[in-house]
């Protein structure tokens, strides 16, 4: 069996370095796909999109989940854990119904300019 724990030990003992960079790059890449699906590119670039921006979410749940696992119950432990959980659901939404966010996105678009 593995033992997680060094790993568990170095994601909390880093944790400025890693939220430093996965915070932006999860709004970066989640931003990117958005964007995609709103110039209405190709499914494949949609998705290619959709896919890298769910790494750095799935990594950013993970970190937030070892602290939760020894008690950590703060506001930034949240924060973090929603800005993952958001990002992650936004790229799933992406990749599986890109449509149904595009026309989400033109009603928004249409009636801000109205």
């Amino acid at each position: 069996m593995f033992d997680f724990t060094p790993l568990f030990e170095f994601s909390r003992v880093n944790c400025i370095s890693i939220c430093g960079v996965l915070v932006p790059l999860n709004l970066l890449l989640t931003a990117m796909t958005l964007v995609f699906v709103g110039m209405q590119r190709p499914q494949v670039q949609v998705r290619q999109a959709a896919l890298l921006a769910c790494v750095p979410a799935v990594i950013m749940i993970l970190h937030v989940w070892t602290w939760l696992m020894i008690g950590v119950v703060m506001a930034p432990t949240f924060i973090l854990f929603w800005l993952g959980s958001t990002c992650l659901s936004l790229n799933i939404w992406a990749m599986t119904h890109s449509q149904s966010m595009a026309r989400l996105f033109r009603g928004l678009i249409n009636s801000s300019l109205a």
